[in-house]
């Protein structure tokens, strides 16, 4: 069996967050982070990019169900902030609770690491994500124009925050 599935050798079947676990991620699971994004979306990350993540001491956790890593985070700690740099989930698997898992978790660490805020941006056209996101209380605390690379040029981010601080 290929340690590294593509997305079309996923399990269609819905995904529980009881048959998920985290692990950290490290350089031995580039390959498969690499082709998750490279299948989720249309300007991936180069394995340089998670490699200079990795340097610089940024958290990686991936999200398994058995051996299989369905999707990923980065997070940039900085001082008592944390920075979500990449929410990757494989596209077979969307909209399952996976990103939700993930996200829950980060919340979960950033409290336990007495996190003031989170901070994320996201595309003004990701629907889905702005959804997750504003179910987990993030609110938009600013725009940036023309952030990320698109078909048409360049599309506006949206950025998001939420605190932690009672």
């Amino acid at each position: 069996m290929d340690p590294f599935p593509t997305s079309t050798q996923l399990p269609v079947s819905a995904v529980l967050s009881e048959s998920l676990s985290v692990v950290s991620l490290d350089e031995s699971d580039l390959e498969t982070m690499g082709r998750i994004e490279q299948v989720a979306h249309l300007y991936p990350w180069s394995e340089r990019v998670f490699m200079d993540c990795i340097r610089s001491g940024y958290y990686l956790d991936g999200a398994m169900q058995a051996d299989r890593l369905l999707g990923f985070a980065v997070i940039m700690p900085i001082l008592n902030e944390w920075h979500v740099l990449n929410l990757c989930v494989d596209p077979v698997v969307h909209r399952r609770g996976v990103g939700r898992f993930l996200m829950d978790f980060v919340l979960d660490q950033a409290a336990k690491s007495d996190v003031a805020s989170l901070w994320l941006e996201v595309r003004v056209g990701n629907t889905a994500a702005r959804q997750l996101y504003d179910t987990l209380g993030f609110e938009q605390v600013g725009q940036r124009k023309g952030y990320y690379p698109d078909k048409q040029g360049r599309e506006d981010a949206l950025v998001l925050m939420r605190s932690l601080e009672s």
